[in-house]
């Protein structure tokens, strides 16, 4: 199935240094690498046991490639982030279901007691040594122009903690509205970055480290 057909889906993208393209089995090692580097895996749990929930995971996502497509569904999922200069894999990058009270924000409404709703998200994560050098901004921002063009979405937004310094000023770069939740939960609605279609400007450079 093709783009001609009428389904999204996310093509190769490339930037002056990255290239953003599907994940493959291939980059099972990588990946599973990265969680661990970034922390983001149970600390309870084996190595052997967190790299099977990795490949499990690796196997789910590259199905969902396809069978997104075949359904005519939003290209839900991460990507990987390839540096040019030497092949590795540094980060992800992608779409994904954010579910949320987003009726808490200012923005949104501002209710005490919001409901639940879905939102596209905009997810990136990069390897603590690529980290500092603007390799977030260029790889979301390359994703954000496809699916502000690609898939004619309204907005698009990015979530986390009040101290993640770091995401909160990639969100920045890319333009988005900074939206703080004057509620303590969720934890991880506490900053959100708000990008809409009609606010959408060249991303800023990055600081230097």
């Amino acid at each position: 199935m093709s783009e001609a057909d009428g389904a999204p889906y996310v093509p190769t993208l490339r930037t002056g240094r990255l290239i953003v393209r599907p994940l493959a089995h291939a980059d099972l090692a990588a990946v599973h690498q990265l969680y661990l580097d970034i922390d983001w895996v149970d600390a309870s749990l084996p190595e052997a046991e967190l790299y099977d929930r990795r490949a499990s995971w690796l196997a789910w996502t590259t199905a969902s490639y396809r069978e997104f497509e075949r359904l005519y569904q939003p290209p839900l999922g991460e990507r990987a982030v390839v540096r040019k200069a030497d092949g590795a894999l540094i980060g992800l990058v992608g779409l994904v279901p954010s579910f949320a009270p987003f009726g808490q924000l200012p923005g949104f409404g501002g209710a005490a007691k919001a409901l639940r709703t879905m939102e596209m998200g905009l997810f990136w994560a990069l390897s603590p040594a690529a980290q500092g050098q603007g390799y977030a901004t260029e790889a979301a921002a390359a994703l954000v122009d496809w699916a502000f063009e690609g898939l004619l979405l309204e907005r698009l937004v990015a979530t986390t903690e009040h101290d993640n310094a770091a995401s909160i000023a990639v969100m920045r770069r890319l333009g988005m509205r900074i939206e703080i939740n004057p509620h303590p939960d969720p934890p991880w609605l506490q900053t959100v970055g708000v990008l809409r279609a009609n606010d959408r400007r060249p991303p800023l450079p990055a600081e230097s480290p």
